[in-house]
């Protein structure tokens, strides 16, 4: 498991970047005339909800998911059961699967997923409460994952994911 990225844990409880994020990553899009869809686990659609706040984002933001449970990821996005009992929904192996099947379920050009244990409950000792797994892809090309590890509550450790996600999908 990997530590939280720098400066991604504390300046991100604070939501008040989200915005510029949200609208940066929105204007990057726009400009290539390209799309994002997302899958959401932990952060319940949170990612979603930062994107559809910019104005205009119904012309770069294309679909979201909320695959909450294990079902839902498997119905929905086509996570196989198989890959969620051999390496649990809080996986990279999870997140990469909830992008391949979001991207192809949509025609966005671009998708983001998080799986991961906001709290307070739910963790282990192998995948402690903060733990959260991402992933990002884009159309036709490989997707790229990663485990960071947040501090904080339920509310905090969400923030940071969705903070965390927003700003890896600009890169």
């Amino acid at each position: 498991m990997r530590a939280a990225p720098e400066g991604s844990t504390r300046r991100a409880a604070d939501a008040t970047g989200l915005p510029a994020l949200a609208h940066a990553l929105g204007e990057r899009l726009l400009g290539r005339g390209e799309r994002l869809c997302t899958v959401e686990s932990c952060t319940g659609g949170g990612i979603a909800k930062v994107v559809t706040d910019v104005p205009g984002s119904s012309q770069w933001f294309e679909c979201g998911w909320v695959t909450y449970s294990n079902a839902a990821k498997t119905a929905m996005v086509g996570v196989s059961p198989a890959l969620i009992a051999e390496h649990g929904a809080v996986s990279e192996a999870v997140a990469r699967a909830m992008v391949a099947g979001a991207l192809a379920r949509c025609e966005a050009d671009h998708a983001v997923a998080v799986t991961g244990i906001a709290g307070p409950g739910g963790g282990t000792p192998m995948k402690p409460v903060g733990t959260v797994c991402f992933g990002w892809q884009t159309r036709g090309g490989p997707a790229r994952v990663q485990t960071c590890q947040f501090d904080g509550d339920r509310h905090g450790v969400r923030l940071q994911s969705i903070f965390h996600a927003l700003r890896e999908t600009l890169i």
